[in-house]
């Protein structure tokens, strides 16, 4: 009776430990942010198969690498605005500030990714791609998430360009150097972050409030937001038609075509905010930007092929 007694209280406890580590192992990914990431890894993907005939081995390990990197960014982001996110509605829930994983275990694990990614991309890509990728990881956590994001309401432009080093990282896999393309499409991604940022913080500008985040909309008014991002989304749209005057470029009217129509379609949306100055249209506005952005490089991979 005793042993039976004691079988069954040993499977209690197996049973009960099973779903705790489900939950660290779930916390853990999402400490790694891998919504953000998905897009990362898709302009990762599509630059490289634009930049020459990289095997599957290679595409592989280089979006493991910037996995890894935007993970272990993504980690100490995490670790560091934890007090921001207890604040904040959306946020409260995470990991650290709900006691769920203790701080010092996700900024250890942040650092661990990022040391990964450096080693994993300089040992089976090339030197390059890992300072390229390691450059990122630091313009996220020291230039953006320590400087800047708490202190100006430009943050987001220029700790955007962390967010647009992958198509750089990607180019140098595949060529082993920078080029003017990998540089092209990183100013693509780097014009491309404002508006749709921004499109987000209207719809999150109370809760930046509450949390002390000088976001655009918060330090200078929904007004001036709408405006800006009308503003960089014309940039962004006269950028990604630069093909046209730049043949050197080697995009061709596949791409420019789509350029055209995505950016008509973005500066109806952006206008349209602007106009109109509600959450609906501030939604549609966000929920484009991010279809834009994955069409676009879509685009850029059938104008290759062709």
């Amino acid at each position: 009776m005793a042993a039976r007694a004691a079988v069954s209280t040993g499977a209690g406890t197996a049973t009960a430990t099973r779903p705790r580590a489900r939950t660290i192992a779930a916390d853990l990914f999402t400490l790694t942010k891998p919504k953000v990431q998905s897009l990362l890894l898709f302009t990762t993907v599509t630059t490289m198969l634009v930049a020459g005939e990289p095997s599957l081995g290679l595409i592989l390990v280089t979006c493991l690498g910037g996995a890894l990197s935007a993970g272990g960014a993504g980690a100490i982001n995490h670790y560091l605005d934890r007090d921001l996110d207890a604040v904040m509605r959306r946020t409260s829930d995470r990991p650290i500030p709900s006691g769920r994983i203790p701080a010092r275990v996700a900024l250890a694990y942040g650092i661990t990714l990022g040391v990964a990614s450096v080693v994993l991309l300089a040992t089976a890509v090339n030197p390059l791609a890992a300072t390229l990728s390691l450059g990122g990881l630091v313009g996220y956590v020291g230039v953006y998430t320590m400087w800047l994001k708490r202190r100006t309401p430009q943050n987001i432009v220029i700790g955007g360009a962390a967010g647009a080093v992958p198509p750089l990282v990607a180019w140098a896999a595949v060529t082993g150097s920078v080029g003017a393309e990998g540089i092209y499409l990183f100013a693509v991604v780097f014009f491309w972050t404002p508006p749709h940022f921004w499109a987000l913080s209207l719809l999150m500008k109370d809760e930046y409030a509450r949390a002390g985040v000088p976001m655009l909309p918060v330090v200078r008014g929904e007004a001036e937001t709408r405006w800006q991002i009308l503003l960089y989304t014309v940039v962004l749209v006269a950028w990604t038609a630069l093909p046209l005057f730049v043949p050197a470029l080697g995009l061709g009217a596949v791409y420019v075509a789509a350029a055209g129509l995505l950016g008509t379609a973005f500066l109806v949306l952006a206008e349209r905010l602007r106009r109109r100055a509600d959450r609906p249209s501030a939604l549609r506005t966000y929920l484009f930007s991010l279809a834009y952005l994955a069409m676009l490089f879509a685009a850029l991979v059938i104008d290759a092929r062709i």
